[in-house]
């Protein structure tokens, strides 16, 4: 007889403040950002945006946007939810 292993089912419960309730919106802070922004210029000397890169060097917080409660133990569930 083969045993099958469930395999763990991902949390579906919604990070909510326990501030004022909010479970829809939400915002980072890091600190130490270098941010790379690349341009082509065009012909007519206008320029485009081709691409840019972050580099966080410093910690990130993560807050509520209704109230701004600091849910940065929430961090990581955050992130884990993120696609």
């Amino acid at each position: 007889m083969v045993t099958r292993r469930k395999s763990p089912k991902k949390s579906t419960v919604r990070i909510q403040c326990p501030r004022c309730g909010n479970d829809t919106e939400f915002f980072e802070i890091a600190d130490g950002v270098v941010l790379t922004t690349r341009y082509l210029q065009n012909s007519d000397g206008s320029f485009t945006q081709e691409g840019d890169e972050s580099e966080v060097l410093g910690e990130i917080k993560f807050f509520c946007a209704e109230c701004n409660q600091d849910l940065t133990q929430h961090h990581k569930r955050f992130l884990e939810m993120l696609f």
